[in-house]
Order: C-alpha cells, then sequence, then structure tokens
C-alpha cells in the first residue's frame, strides 16, 4: 500500500481535550475521529489494527471450542424485565423512545446478550445430548455512559466479542470457565498485552465467580489490589486482606462510662479528630442504609412488598465501606439512607450516628453489620446519636453487640466489608503487602450460574438424562476489542508515538523513500514493497514529496514495528537501513538481502 493512495490523516498537534496518552496517539496518528461524546469513527489506519484484534479473538474463540453466531443490536426490553436487569442496568440501558404504546418503547440498544443468547438456546437445545454449548460474536455494544472519557476506553458505542457457554451441571461449567480462562490468556499474549488476571466482583452481570483481565497503566479506571510477593491480585470491589490480630489484652475503658464530648458542626472523621485530638483509626464511622427504592426483584412473581429495610454499617474512622462487599453479606440492594430516616433512627443530624443503641431500635430482618476491624478495637470515638456531639470510649460488645440477640428479629453479623488500604497484608497468609494499581480492564469471565435460565428468571430448562427437566448451567466471558487497542498503545509508546507490537500493528513494516525525486531511490523502494507483499507482508510504502523530518517523524508516530529507510547516500554505499520502532540499531544492508531479512522478521514477530 503507497502512502498516497491511502488515507492517515496525522497530526502534530496534541487534542486539547485528549489526556491519556493513548487517547492522544489515537488521535494524533489519524487512528479514530470522535463524532460525538463516547462515539468514535475509526479511520482506516486504526480500522485495520482493530479488524487484526478481531481476527485474533476469533482465532482463539474457534480453537476453544465456542462457535459464532451473530444477534441483534435491537433487543425486546420484555426479556430484560423478565430478568430484572432494567432496574438493575438502570440509566446505562439505552431505551428508545416513543408516544405511548409505540414499539420503541419497547425496545433497548443492547450492552450485552445474555438474555437474547439464552432465549435462543432455550428455543432450541432441549436435551443434555446438545451440551455443553458455547456460543459467541463480536457485536456493537451501547451503554449509557453519563461522563464518557479516555478515548476509547470509556464510550457509548463499543466493540465486545462476547461468549455464553451452556453445562448442565456445576462441573460443566468449570470445563468451559477454564477453557474461556486459558483462550483469553493467549489473546492477550498474542495481542502484545502485558496482562494480569485477578479476581472480580460480577456486578449487575450476575454469577458467583468471576475474574478480569487488566493492564496495569496510570491511565486505568480501576484498582487492583497486588501484594509485593506475586500470591494474590484482585480489583478493590472485591480484594480482600488479611484478617486483624485479635488483642489478648483486656479491653480498654471496659468498666468506664462514655465519655460526651460536644462537636458543634463537626459530621466529618477529619473534624472530629482534629477536636478530639484522636485519629480516624481510634474512630468508628457509624453509615445507615435502606434497601432501594426499587429492589431488583420486583419483577419476579410474589416478590414481598413493604417499608425499605434498615441496615446500618460500621467501619473504622480510616477506611471506606465497599458496596459490593455489603450488598454480598446483607443479601439486600442497598442504598444510602436519607437524612429522614437517619434522624429518625438515631436522633440525629447527619455525621452524629454511633452504634451505641441502636441495634435495640432496629426491625425485624433489620440487620447491624459490623467491620471485623471494628470487633478488635479496645475503645473508639463515634458519634453520640446527638447533633453536634460525639463519645469516646465506645467498647465493641459492651456497647453494641457482635452476635445476634433477643426476640427483636434484626441480625448482627460481622464481615469484612471495607476497602482493601496501601500496604494491608496478602490473604494468603503470607504477609506481604497489597500494593494498589491503576488499570484497564480488557476482558471478564463469570460464572453465572442459573441467574438467567432458573424459574423465575428466563425458566430455560433441558431434559437431563433422568428425563427431568433441570435448569441450563451459564458461563458469559467479555472482551472489548476497543479497550484491547489502546491498552496496547498505553503500555508501548513513547514520547514520538506509538510502538505497535507486530500482531495487530495496521502495517507490519514501513518503507521510506527519503529522495522521492531520484530515480533510482523510488524504484528501490518500489521493488523492496512490492517483494514484500508478495511475501505475504503487510507493507505501508511512504511515497510523499516530503522533508526526511517530515516522515521520520510521522513514521514515529504511528508506530509500525518494522522500518526499511531508501536513501539516496545509503543506495550510493550499496546498501538500505533496517530498523525496529521499538529500539535498537539499526542495521545496514543490500538492498537484495532486504526482503529475506525483513520477512524473517516479520514473521518471528507475529507471534
Amino acid at each position: 500500500m503507497r502512502w498516497t493512495e491511502f488515507f492517515i490523516p496525522t497530526t502534530k498537534e496534541v487534542p486539547k481535550d485528549a489526556v491519556v496518552a493513548s487517547h492522544q496517539l489515537m488521535l494524533r496518528a489519524g487512528l479514530i475521529r470522535q463524532l460525538a461524546a463516547g462515539v468514535y469513527a475509526y479511520l482506516p489506519l486504526g480500522y485495520r489494527a482493530l479488524r487484526k484484534i478481531e481476527n485474533i479473538v476469533r482465532e482463539e474463540m474457534n480453537s476453544a471450542g465456542a462457535i459464532e453466531l451473530h444477534m441483534p443490536c435491537l433487543q425486546p426490553l420484555e426479556l430484560w424485565e423478565q430478568t430484572g436487569r432494567t432496574q438493575a442496568m438502570g440509566d446505562v440501558l439505552l431505551r428508545l423512545a416513543g408516544p405511548a404504546g409505540d414499539w420503541r418503547t419497547q425496545t433497548c440498544l443492547g450492552p450485552t446478550h445474555e438474555e437474547n443468547v439464552t432465549e435462543i438456546v432455550k428455543a432450541y437445545v432441549s436435551s443434555y445430548k446438545q451440551l455443553p454449548i458455547n456460543l459467541y460474536q463480536i457485536q456493537t455494544k451501547f451503554r449509557g455512559e453519563a461522563r464518557p472519557k479516555s478515548g476509547v476506553l470509556r464510550t457509548r458505542e463499543f466493540l465486545m466479542k462476547d461468549a455464553y457457554s451452556f453445562d448442565r451441571d456445576k462441573a460443566g461449567l468449570d470445563v468451559s470457565y477454564q477453557k474461556m480462562y486459558d483462550a483469553y490468556c493467549r489473546i492477550y499474549t498474542r495481542c502484545g498485552l502485558p496482562y494480569i488476571a485477578v479476581e472480580a466482583e460480577s456486578g449487575p452481570i450476575g454469577g458467583d465467580a468471576s475474574h478480569e483481565f487488566m493492564v496495569l497503566t496510570e491511565a486505568g479506571e480501576d484498582y487492583v489490589a497486588m501484594s509485593e510477593n506475586g500470591d494474590y491480585a484482585a480489583n478493590t470491589e472485591r480484594a480482600t486482606c488479611a484478617p486483624p490480630r485479635i488483642s489478648a489484652a483486656p479491653l480498654t475503658g471496659s468498666g468506664a462510662a462514655l465519655s460526651e464530648i460536644h462537636t458543634p458542626g463537626a459530621g466529618r472523621v477529619e473534624d472530629v479528630c482534629k477536636l478530639l485530638g484522636t485519629t480516624p483509626a481510634h474512630m468508628i464511622k457509624t453509615l445507615i442504609y435502606r434497601t432501594a427504592t426499587v429492589e431488583a426483584t420486583s419483577h419476579r412473581k410474589g416478590a414481598a412488598s413493604g417499608p425499605p429495610a434498615r441496615v446500618i454499617a460500621l467501619v473504622r474512622g480510616d477506611h471506606d465501606i465497599n458496596d459490593h462487599k455489603l450488598a454480598k453479606i446483607s443479601g439486600l440492594r442497598l442504598e444510602l439512607a436519607d437524612p429522614r430516616t437517619i434522624e429518625e433512627l438515631t436522633g440525629a443530624a447527619v455525621g452524629f450516628a454511633g452504634p451505641q443503641g441502636l441495634f435495640d431500635r432496629l426491625r425485624p430482618g433489620e440487620q447491624l453489620i459490623i467491620d471485623r476491624d471494628v470487633e478488635v478495637m479496645t475503645s473508639a470515638a463515634t458519634g453520640a446519636n446527638r447533633t453536634d456531639y460525639h463519645v469516646d470510649g465506645v467498647v465493641p460488645g459492651r456497647d453494641f453487640p457482635l452476635e445476634s440477640r433477643g426476640e427483636s428479629g434484626a441480625a448482627v453479623k460481622v464481615a469484612d466489608i471495607r476497602n482493601v488500604v496501601d500496604g494491608d497484608a496478602s490473604p494468603t497468609g503470607s504477609g506481604s503487602p497489597l500494593r494498589l494499581r491503576k488499570a484497564i480492564e480488557v476482558g471478564h469471565v463469570f460464572k453465572l450460574g442459573t441467574k438467567y435460565t432458573a424459574k423465575d428468571s428466563l425458566d430455560a430448562t433441558f431434559l437431563d438424562a433422568d428425563g427431568k427437566p433441570k435448569p441450563f448451567i451459564m458461563g458469559c466471558y467479555g472482551i472489548g476489542l476497543n479497550r484491547i487497542m489502546a491498552a496496547a498503545i498505553e503500555s508501548r509508546h513513547d514520547d514520538g508515538g506509538i510502538i505497535w507490537p507486530m500482531s495487530i500493528a495496521p502495517f507490519e513494516a514501513l518503507i521510506v523513500a527519503l529522495d522521492p525525486r531520484d530515480a533510482q531511490v523510488m524504484s528501490t523502494a518500489a521493488k523492496i514493497h512490492d517483494e514484500l507483499a508478495a511475501a505475504g507482508v503487510d507493507v505501508l510504502y511512504d511515497d510523499r514529496d516530503e522533508r526526511a523530518g517530515f516522515k521520520f517523524k510521522d513514521a514515529d508516530l504511528i508506530g509500525i514495528p518494522l522500518r526499511i529507510v531508501v536513501g539516496r547516500k545509503s543506495l550510493a554505499e550499496g546498501v538500505v537501513e533496517m530498523g525496529r520502532r521499538a529500539g535498537g540499531e539499526a542495521v545496514k544492508l543490500p538492498p537484495s538481502e532486504a526482503v529475506g531479512r525483513a520477512t524473517a522478521l516479520v514473521r518471528e514477530l507475529r507471534g
């Protein structure tokens, strides 16, 4: 391909609204063009790279036994209502607007396809003899991102490979899951990504086990907790740490009365610490939650209704509650309580709640959930349940229960409900400290179980060997193809531009003619180009009538892995120069040897 016959609109200016390196370089190198917030066109150079990523994904999915199909972007809203995900997805689910009763009001643009694929399998797979089966597609997805940013890392429209396995039992799911996990490792290796696999939360997709594949970079929006010795890694939504040590010393102040202190206007931990002369680690934060206004289970037949249940959650003052852990421990879909609910329960304004005495005010079915770091505190300061007052000397187990008691029907639970912090010990028992690192998520695999196939969901069953109907056991597996491209650029670039891995580079080799008005230079460059193309190398020939410096800057910017430079001076010496974008010494060799050496190197680096 000749540059003058292709379309590569490079620019030297750094776009003002582009912050992360991948966004800047994709715009400058002419890979993408933003049409609206979170909506991008892929220009020819970028589209070539995207297609190469797609081909790698397709090859590995096929090799792992998955079968490709194509499902529609438009989906009936009814399916989403059956699974309750219209509420779980919220505004992320993009619905079509129209007049009342119009077909558009009953349609959405698919952010994912669990409901669609389950409906298909339910219709056509009736016997255990047809299992297992794994169906996948590479399809455009749509999500209502409130704040799209970082180029193609967070968009409203993107390209995703989503696969769905159906098995007869959990053992079969474990096999399917491992096949996909291994296929993902091969995909990221082939794409040249320095990835790690971490334990993760399933979020609105659902299921009881999942892993994320992450690329560590400061451009990432996720955080990963990794032990220094490498024995543990997890997304911070799921990450845990070694449990705290329980002190054998007697409880400090166990016989002393609580000391009440006037703290006018000090509702924040930092402000209280200044007044009391203490530290956040000496304090207990008391947060009041209530079940969400619209329950995720409200779509199900016979779902109970009633006043929202309240949950009191306690964490140390220097820790933050992990909403995912809290929801899992409580078994409820929760939201922070409004000021009126807080005042009704505590008798105080927001910021002055404390755990003492609150358990006795809970109704049947409500909960007091205590983080395990609070359980081992010997004495603490906290809100006094009186506006503008705090108390010191609160003792867990004395001033609030650590286990359920009485006949109120309320429950007490002690569990890990906090976010890990830098320096926590690995939960493996090694004692290695955890470090928090920013990362880009490039893929996610889930064990769904019967979330979408159960009777109170889509009721998708097959006849097992005993002749009885059983729900399919599902897994789902997603890869963001756009994110692979961005993550590759984030992890492989320098001040000059992109450094593509050979496997996904839009072109594998670049021929640069330094003297475009010299007939010998142009004929030699053209000959090398034509012979490389005939040998199966994806090659671009820069035949533009531009200065050498201009061409070299563009070559660095677009990042083609292998470069062959043809110039008048070098030809006078009987050589051309060949070098790699990734660095190292360029070698001089006769033009007659350039094609053979370049072809061998390209094949070696394709992986």
